[in-house]
C-alpha cells in the first residue's frame, strides 16, 4: 500500500471523514450489499428519470448530478448536438440501464439522460438489464419471485407479495382465464394476452376494491396484492364457502369471469365500496347525575342514531349504525365499539346489545 493510502486511510480514521463516493463506486456497492450477479435481460421500455441514480462507466466526465463536467468541453459540443436532435423530434437510441431492484445504473447514454432531463422529460427510452439479488433472504426471494411473474407475463406493473410461493395462485388464475377466453368468448389468445386481460379487468378492479375497502388497516404487514390473493383464492379456486354475507357474494361472486363481466360493465368510479352498515340496539342503564354529560355525549357521536329513555329495569334505548369491511366480523366491531367508546364514560353502570335479525321498515323496499 502507497504511503498517500495509507495517509487517506489514517485522515478518514481521525476525522471521520470518508473518501467521496463515485457514481460507479456506489453502483459497485449496491451490486455487492445486494449480491446482484444474475443477469436478465428485459427489453427496453420506458423508464422514470427520477428512478435513474447512479452511473456504471464513463462517470469521471459527470458529476453527481449527472452534469458534464466543465473541463470536458467536447463532452458538452456533444451533448449540445443531441439537444438540438431532440428539439427537432427526431429519435434517438435508448440509452443502456443496469436495474438492480427498483434503481437504475446508467451504462452508456449520459449524454441522452442529461438532454431528457434539461428538456424536462419524465420518461426516458432504455434498454436494460436487470441484476437480480441471488442470496436466499426473504426479501431477494419475494423480489426475484416478483420480477419472474411480471416478466412472466409481460405485465405493466409488478405485483408485489410478502410470502414465497403464492403467485402459482395467479398463475391458476391467468389459465383459467385463457380456458374461457378461447372456449367462451371464441378469443384464441396466447398466455400472454389472457394475463394482460386477466391483470386489466379481474386483478385491477379486485385490487381497487380491496384498498378502497379499508381491509389493509387491519392488516399493516400485509399489501392490498396478498388480500386479493386470499380473496380470490378463496371465492375462485378453493370454493371454500366464506360466512360474508349476501352483499359479499353479490359483490365478489364465487365465478371469476362473473365477477369479471360485472366489472367490464362499470368504470372504476362506479366499483362498489366493500363497505357493509350494521344497525345495533343497545340498553343502558347509568348513574343519574351524570345523565346530562352522557347525553350530550351522545349527540355528537354520528354511530347514534337516535336515543330514547325508557321505563323499566334500563335507562336508555339507542339506536347505533356502524360499518365494518366485509371480511370483519359483526361482533368484533360491535364488542370493540361497546368496549372502547361506550363502556369508557362516566355514568354508564351496565349495557346490553341488541343484534336485530331480519327488519322490516316501513316506507323502504
Amino acid at each position: 500500500m502507497s504511503s498517500k493510502s495509507i495517509l487517506e486511510k489514517l485522515s478518514s480514521f481521525f476525522t471521520g471523514k470518508k473518501k467521496k463516493e463515485t457514481p460507479e463506486s456506489s453502483f459497485n456497492l449496491r451490486q455487492q450489499q445486494e449480491g446482484a450477479w444474475d443477469a436478465v435481460e428485459r427489453g427496453t421500455l420506458m423508464v422514470p428519470l427520477e428512478r435513474i441514480v447512479g452511473s456504471v462507466g464513463r462517470y469521471h466526465d459527470f458529476d453527481r448530478e449527472f452534469k458534464v463536467r466543465r473541463y470536458s468541453q467536447h463532452r458538452s459540443e456533444r451533448l449540445e448536438a443531441i439537444l438540438r436532435t431532440m428539439r427537432n423530434g427526431r429519435t434517438l437510441p435508448p440509452i443502456a440501464l443496469y436495474q438492480i431492484k427498483d434503481d437504475f445504473y446508467i451504462l452508456d447514454g449520459h449524454h441522452r439522460y442529461q438532454a431528457a432531463r434539461e428538456l424536462g422529460c419524465r420518461e426516458i427510452l432504455s434498454r436494460i438489464v436487470e441484476l437480480l439479488p441471488s442470496d436466499n433472504s426473504l426479501e431477494s426471494i419475494l423480489y426475484r419471485e416478483k420480477s419472474e411473474f411480471k416478466e412472466k407475463y409481460r405485465l405493466p406493473e409488478a405485483i408485489i407479495l410478502t410470502e414465497p410461493d403464492q403467485f402459482a395462485r395467479f398463475d391458476w388464475q391467468i389459465a383459467e382465464h385463457q380456458k374461457h377466453l378461447i372456449s367462451n368468448e371464441k378469443w384464441a389468445s396466447n398466455i400472454e394476452e389472457a394475463a394482460r386481460d386477466w391483470y386489466d379487468t379481474i386483478y385491477l378492479p379486485l385490487n381497487t376494491l380491496v384498498e378502497r375497502s379499508g381491509l389493509l388497516e387491519a392488516f399493516p404487514q400485509r399489501t392490498s396484492a396478498d388480500l386479493c390473493l386470499y380473496i380470490s383464492t378463496h371465492q375462485w379456486q378453493l370454493g371454500r364457502t366464506r360466512k360474508y354475507g349476501i352483499k359479499f357474494d353479490k359483490l365478489i361472486p364465487t365465478d371469476m369471469e362473473a365477477f369479471r363481466m360485472d366489472m367490464m360493465n362499470r368504470s372504476e368510479q362506479d366499483y362498489p365500496e366493500m363497505k357493509r352498515e350494521i344497525t345495533v340496539f343497545m340498553l343502558l342503564n347509568i348513574e343519574g347525575k351524570e345523565e346530562d354529560e352522557l347525553l350530550r355525549r351522545m349527540k355528537e357521536l354520528d354511530e347514534i342514531r337516535e336515543i330514547h329513555t325508557v321505563h323499566g329495569s334500563f335507562d336508555l334505548l339507542i339506536r347505533i349504525t356502524l360499518h365494518r369491511d366485509l371480511l370483519s366480523s359483526d361482533a368484533e366491531l360491535i364488542s370493540q365499539f361497546t368496549q372502547e367508546t361506550i363502556r369508557q364514560w362516566p355514568g354508564v353502570t351496565s349495557t346490553q346489545t341488541l343484534i336485530p335479525g331480519m327488519s322490516i321498515i316501513k316506507g323502504e323496499n
